[in-house]
């Protein structure tokens, strides 16, 4: 039996979710910080989120996923891209966002502030 809409649509959910860090869960077990998921009116599922402390990593996780190597191996220009990505998504207002994105990337913590100020024009 082939799968339903229903089916295809949480499938379809996947990547964004391996993204984030976030999971699926029963509609049943949702917790008021879980965000639910509608199809033609009904609730089919929801999707708990990462806690914030753990998004940076979740986000590393992905690019690495992305290159398909650890980010330490990748030249120096993806690295600075990979940094400005990373300032436009917040991840250096994070508590230790700058020395968890320096060790990814195998590089100091004053290179990221370089590519950081690369980036700014500052």
């Amino acid at each position: 039996m082939p799968p339903s809409e229903e089916e295809r649509f949480l499938a379809a959910l996947g990547p964004l979710l391996t993204a984030i860090g976030g999971e699926l869960v029963d509609p049943l077990e949702a917790g008021e910080d879980d965000v639910p998921l509608c199809w033609d009116g009904a609730a089919v599922a929801a999707v708990r989120l990462p806690l914030l402390s753990d998004s940076l990593d979740h986000l590393l996780d992905d690019l690495r996923r992305r290159h398909g190597r650890p980010l330490a191996e990748l030249d120096r220009r993806t690295k600075q891209r990979i940094v400005s990505s990373l300032e436009r998504r917040g991840a250096f207002a994070l508590r230790h966002g700058v020395e968890t994105v320096a060790a990814a990337l195998g590089v100091s913590r004053f290179t990221v502030y370089n590519y950081l100020n690369r980036t700014t024009g500052g």
